[in-house]
């Protein structure tokens, strides 16, 4: 049994269980209930979040002003996400991506979109977080009549990886993205050509970028050996060969680091290629 503390709505209640205030969701758990009465444990669907002291406060009028429903979805969409990605999500997610699911439905049906700049690198670089987005956006779709944008996939699959924060590897995810999308927005923009995302040359030039940024931050960057292929690349692709140097340029500015020739040749074959095939 859960003793309540504060009764949100009919759906949502604030609860104290083994001595931590949380928050508790079901449908009609909050129904005729008043503070000290006794929930039966079968009647949750989720505990879903400790609430720290510091925050109760802003939590519990959040939690108060959206639509159990939406709970319902994140419910399903959390449920997905963790079947398809084999592993358990922190618990604040409940919160977390209910809160923007009803932003985003909100904001759609007012007629207004917001961009998501590492869409394609959420896209490449979490394909199975992307899927779960994606199945979330028809969800909503379906359930209210909108048109979400493929963006809003990317949106839900931030908050996915984010929710996995204690596995090192998504500790470092968002550290990875945004190098990988300055150095694809770079190469974007100076081939200023169409380039077809969903190529074979565009998926081998993004995985390229993604085992870059694992060397770069494990430390294990190529180091140069042959300067001979260096100055042959600049003689065959100089177009490539250039765009290559404005990454090396880029990479050296913002993140005061040092790049070897060597991945700027390789990064080269990767941008020609592009480049032959990009309309």
């Amino acid at each position: 049994m859960i003793s309540i503390k504060k009764v949100l709505n009919s759906s949502v209640v604030l609860v104290e269980n083994n001595g931590k205030e949380m928050i508790a969701l079901g449908k009609g758990i909050g129904f005729g209930k008043k503070i000290g009465d006794q929930i039966p444990d079968e009647q949750v669907d989720k505990i879903f979040l400790e609430v720290e002291e510091q925050k109760s406060v802003q939590i519990v009028e959040l939690v108060g002003e959206i639509p159990f429903e939406f709970f319902e979805v994140t419910r399903d969409i959390i449920a997905e996400a963790e079947k398809q990605l084999g592993k358990k999500l922190n618990s604040n997610l409940y919160l977390t991506l209910t809160d923007h699911l009803h932003f985003a439905v909100e904001r759609a049906q007012e007629g207004l979109t917001v961009a998501n700049r590492l869409y394609w690198e959420i896209k490449s670089y979490y394909p199975q977080e992307f899927q779960v987005g994606k199945h979330a956006l028809e969800l909503l779709n379906e359930k209210y009549a909108i048109e979400l944008p493929q963006e809003e996939a990317s949106n839900i699959a931030f908050h996915l990886i984010n929710a996995q924060s204690e596995d090192t590897e998504n500790a470092d995810g968002f550290k990875y993205a945004k190098m990988i999308g300055g150095i694809v927005n770079m190469v974007r923009y100076s081939i200023q050509k169409e380039i077809d995302t969903n190529s074979i040359h565009y998926t081998r030039f993004i995985t390229h970028v993604r085992f870059f940024v694992e060397r770069y931050y494990s430390d294990g960057l190529l180091e140069d050996t042959e300067d001979q292929l260096y100055k042959q690349m600049w003689t065959l692709y100089p177009s490539a060969m250039e765009t290559a140097t404005k990454v090396k340029e880029y990479l050296e500015k913002v993140y005061q680091a040092t790049i070897p020739d060597e991945e700027i040749v390789y990064l080269g074959v990767h941008i020609n290629r592009l480049m032959k095939h990009s309309t």
